[in-house]
């Protein structure tokens, strides 16, 4: 992780402007550390354990819906394409108008909307559900990472608290698929979930603190459309694509999405609050940031959201064996970034990005033939590299994202980098999926090769990480 000292602060501020190790002044009371650390936390967990639910629930979701083979990357991307969606706006109101009051309704809105979830009875109704559950999850993955920034104003508290969030984050994605396992069905795992999440919104009601860091204006709403239509085009097409990548709709859609991103950076270049500034993807810090979210996304999480699915369709697994098997990779994931804190001062957040996407890509490598074979026993090796890589990255993430940006916008921060993470998530799934189901040689054979385009993907963004060198 990156050295906290004065001269590293100093370079950062001739990045990203002037910046200030204590918050933004508040009428409220200061914030209750440990509190905030705790519901944060708990309320990400939640957020990332309805995320990946679907990993496991797939094939009886698929079935209970009617869902044909083509659509079911809807039935996984929809959470991600709301969170793709929403999180740079749900970064910019959470510094706006408090991240407290974006937190909160955040929460409300996941409990809700995944015991919605619940009760759908087709394919479009449980996408649109889903959709909803991302853009609930955006409000309080954006505005989790600024009350921390608030809550814990030194260096070296920063450091702890975002170490603890990032191994939330594993956490969630290791125990989301082993809940929704255990449970009789589906539809009462998603209940479970939407009161886990309505639970987390009544305890933060007291402890948290309201904190913002108001620019003035109005909100970036075609921003936000534009933004979202584009997401919408590019996963359609992808989606689209298994069916032949030379068809018209495809390049339409293609088309479109380039077309949408081109007015979305005209509009943020115009407007007095931006979604984001596009001026910080000049600076190597941010766009080191982004690009890491961005290929976690696509090599990391589209990967291992399709993968569970086939150990039940090819292996005959069940979803709860599924799940076990996963929090193999998951857990190590987790208890790597609640550690990795003690990097800090030894190694720079930039190689440890570097070195969790290498290994991540050793370990998927290590993984190839093991479905073909019919053989889950052989995934072990790959499983525990890939989960120490995974929470190398899940641990860096979050505080690159925040040291990136001013500390006033510390929530915007925390969007920009989780949007690019989330991009990378639809698309990844959506490029999986096409992969797999399209292959001549059956789902094993297409399984190796969706394996070694993730590893390739990994190292590609490894080589990319350590080339964003710093200006001195």
């Amino acid at each position: 992780m990156a050295r906290f000292n004065e001269r590293t602060l100093t370079r950062s501020d001739a990045l990203t402007g002037p910046r200030t190790t204590t918050p933004a002044p508040s009428a409220e009371a200061p914030p209750h550390q440990r509190a905030t650390l705790a519901v944060t936390s708990a309320a990400t967990a939640v957020a990332l354990m309805t995320y990946t639910a679907p990993m496991v629930t797939l094939p009886g979701t698929a079935a209970a819906l009617h869902t044909a083979p083509s659509a079911q990357a809807w039935l996984l991307n929809g959470t991600p394409l709301g969170l793709a969606a929403l999180l740079l706006v749900a970064g910019s109101l959470a510094d706006d108008y408090g991240r407290r009051r974006i937190f909160l309704l955040g929460t409300l809105a996941l409990g809700l909307t995944t015991v919605l979830g619940a009760l759908t009875s087709s394919t479009w109704q449980f996408t649109l559900a889903r959709i909803a559950q991302g853009a609930a999850s955006a409000a309080i993955l954006a505005s989790s990472l600024g009350l921390l920034v608030h809550a814990f104003p030194s260096p070296r508290g920063r450091l702890h608290a975002t170490g603890v969030w990032g191994a939330f984050v594993s956490g969630g994605i290791a125990v989301g698929p082993l809940v929704a396992g255990a449970l009789p069905s589906w539809r009462v795992a998603y209940g479970v979930l939407g009161a886990l999440a309505l639970a987390v919104a009544a305890a933060g009601l007291r402890p948290l603190s309201e904190s913002r860091s108001p620019r003035g204006g109005r909100p970036d709403l075609a921003g936000a459309l534009t933004f979202g239509l584009a997401l919408v085009s590019l996963v359609a097409a992808l989606t689209l694509g298994r069916d032949g990548w030379l068809r018209p709709q495809v390049g339409g859609l293609l088309l479109a999405a380039v077309l949408l991103v081109g007015v979305f950076a005209r509009l943020e270049r115009r407007t007095t609050t931006p979604m984001i500034d596009l001026s910080l993807l000049r600076h190597p810090r941010f766009l080191a940031s982004s690009v890491s979210g961005l290929f976690t996304g696509l090599a990391v999480i589209g990967l291992f959201s399709f993968v569970p699915a086939l150990l039940q369709q090819v292996l005959g697994m069940s979803a709860l064996d599924t799940a076990w098997l996963l929090l193999l990779w998951s857990g190590l994931s987790f208890g790597v970034a609640l550690q990795a804190k003690r990097l800090a001062g030894r190694v720079s957040t930039r190689w440890q990005l570097a070195v969790g996407f290498a290994l991540h890509a050793v370990g998927v490598l290590t993984m190839l033939g093991a479905i073909g074979s019919g053989s889950w026993h052989r995934l072990l090796p790959g499983l525990i590299v890939g989960g120490i890589g995974s929470g190398l990255l899940n641990a860096a993430l979050p505080l690159l994202a925040v040291e990136s940006v001013p500390a006033g916008r510390a929530a915007m921060g925390s969007g920009a980098q989780q949007t690019f993470r989330y991009i990378g998530s639809c698309a990844g799934v959506a490029l999986t999926i096409a992969i797999v189901t399209s292959s001549g040689g059956g789902p094993g054979h297409g399984a190796d090769i969706a394996m070694t385009v993730s590893a390739v993907l990994a190292l590609v963004a490894a080589v990319a990480v350590v080339g964003l060198r710093e200006r001195a």
